[in-house]
């Protein structure tokens, strides 16, 4: 069956950013010191491989925090270029600052300045270049869309703009309205779409279908599958575009689909786990002890009252707790426990800093040192919340089965939720990342933190 074999998926394409960054990173150095003869990296130097590894983590490192692999920021060429500078600036104080294991400083320190635009100016020109030209349609995955006209049009927008696919086709009984490429379900031979279209993958829900329908399709995947075909379960590719769960695992049937990551009992990776959280924990209340004496004279000047305060939570388990925070809000008599929202007339001018910076956190780590809460993990919620949401979104208190966290995969991917709907979206985060935790995950989600608080995208 010919297959169109010219896209590339989001693995490949994020695989040859970091590889032609580090070869342009290297090459503009290295011509700088051939023709400009610059004076900072000797590349005629015995130890010019451990300098030249040295800037490659850096590099690396900053592109991570500063989102140079973001797959959508790499789309635009402002966010782009931006994102270049800032990394580069950042890799050259770094690279500057640790001497013992970077070249001496050289006498003449504009040759700092020239290291910083031999590697900012030609990583600039390359990434402007794949802006361009690795973002064609051309190269991206084709699909086709199977299933039921009750489930299509959810199935449609929520794969529409997500990942570098394009699609091909839907099939199902009915057209969607505002959706064309439309394929009735009735008498099709998929094998003949597949080829006519080239596609790479298709994406299949048979949900709704008569089971005579069914039956048909099951046929004709077997076969496609002998093919060769990719095939895939729309839960399981939504999964692979959003990174959270479909809210179709959340039935009955949840243990099918849900299964508790095997690090959670991985004494090895409890035990780095637990460590990250003391040694951050530990840096984290000396930073708030150092800024204390600023936070006072804000708090003075614009959010006169309490400095900290402190509000049950639900932890591991449903064991509650004291969480410890700096106050932001003006306090109100209500009813009850109210969510906080978007430019909620209760935060304070200086409490609305405190909160973008996230420092309104910061007395949390007290938390994580004593073992309440982890650096990673869902975000701890007031019981009285919990009860309400447990009413209301199927399964709610599976997020207790790991200690509640400081940060964590909902919080980076989806920051802000102040309703049911939002706060299912979330869950369905937080279920993703207690069966897929890992340290490479938790390592990704410290980079999008402090990216998130560099950028200032707090509430």
């Amino acid at each position: 069956m010919r297959k169109n074999n010219n896209y590339l998926d989001i693995s490949e394409r994020k695989i040859l950013l970091r590889i032609v960054d580090v070869f342009v990173l290297i090459s503009g150095l290295f011509l700088g010191f051939h023709f400009f003869k610059t004076e900072y990296i000797y590349f005629n130097s015995e130890e010019v491989t451990k300098w030249l590894l040295i800037l490659v983590i850096y590099f690396l490192l900053f592109g991570e925090i500063f989102q140079l692999y973001n797959l959508n920021i790499s789309n635009n060429k402002f966010q782009t270029v931006r994102s270049v500078i800032i990394a580069t600036l950042s890799t050259t104080l770094f690279y500057i600052l640790t001497p013992y294991i970077t070249p001496s400083l050289p006498v003449n320190r504009l040759q700092i300045l020239y290291f910083f635009f031999l590697i900012t100016i030609p990583l600039v020109i390359w990434r402007l270049l794949y802006a361009t030209l690795f973002f064609s349609k051309t190269l991206y995955k084709s699909i086709v869309l199977v299933g039921h006209s009750s489930k299509m049009e959810y199935l449609l927008k929520t794969t529409k703009n997500k990942g570098f696919h394009k699609i091909a086709a839907y099939i199902s009984d009915k057209k969607i309205e505002g959706f064309d490429n439309y394929i009735n379900i009735n008498d099709i031979v998929l094998e003949n779409i597949l080829i006519e279209k080239s596609v790479n993958e298709m994406i299949i829900s048979t949900k709704g279908f008569s089971e005579e329908i069914t039956n048909q399709l099951k046929l004709q995947l077997i076969h496609l599958f002998e093919e060769a075909v990719n095939i895939k379960s729309f839960e399981s590719f939504y999964e692979e575009i959003t990174f959270s769960v479909p809210k179709e695992y959340l039935t009955n049937d949840f243990y099918k689909y849900i299964n508790f990551s095997t690090n959670s009992d991985n004494r090895l990776y409890l035990f780095f786990h637990r460590a990250l959280d003391i040694l951050f924990s530990s840096i984290g209340i000396v930073f708030f002890i150092i800024l204390i004496p600023i936070i006072f004279i804000g708090n003075l000047i614009g959010n006169r009252g309490a400095f900290f305060y402190t509000q049950e939570r639900v932890g591991k388990g449903g064991k509650p707790f004291e969480i410890l925070k700096l106050r932001t809000m003006v306090p109100t008599i209500n009813d009850g426990p109210v969510w906080a929202t978007k430019n909620d007339h209760r935060i304070t001018s200086f409490g609305r800093f405190l909160r973008k910076t996230r420092i309104d956190e910061v007395p949390q780590f007290y938390n994580i040192l004593k073992g309440d809460m982890s650096l990673i993990g869902p975000r701890p919620e007031q019981s009285f919340f919990i009860s309400s949401l447990e009413e209301k979104i199927p399964f709610y208190s599976i997020r207790n089965v790991i200690r509640p966290g400081l940060t964590g995969w909902a919080q980076v991917n989806f920051p802000y939720a102040a309703s049911i709907e939002e706060q299912e979206k979330k869950l369905r985060y937080d279920i993703y990342y207690i069966k897929e935790r890992s340290l490479f995950l938790d390592f990704k989600i410290l980079i999008k933190t402090i990216s998130t608080v560099l950028f200032m995208k707090g509430q």
